[in-house]
């Protein structure tokens, strides 16, 4: 009995994070897609020349940010 109330509580708490107006979903602060997702799982140990071409084409890892020393 305690595992199903567990699962339903489960289900409805992923359902309310995950629905179409859920802000979870609008952006994403995760992963930039699946490949970045692979990537960041297991490719990460022993990358390539073809991952890095994906992830400057595909945009990985956001806007590069030029490091501006304080004055």
């Amino acid at each position: 009995m305690k595992r199903l109330v567990l699962i339903v509580a489960a289900g409805i708490l992923l359902t309310g994070c995950l629905s179409r107006n859920s802000e979870l979903r609008q952006h994403d602060s995760t992963w930039k897609n699946w490949d970045h997702m692979k990537f960041s799982l297991w490719g990460y140990r022993t990358p390539s020349d073809e991952e890095a071409n994906k992830s400057q084409e595909q945009g990985w890892w956001g806007k590069e940010v030029p490091y501006i020393p304080a004055q």
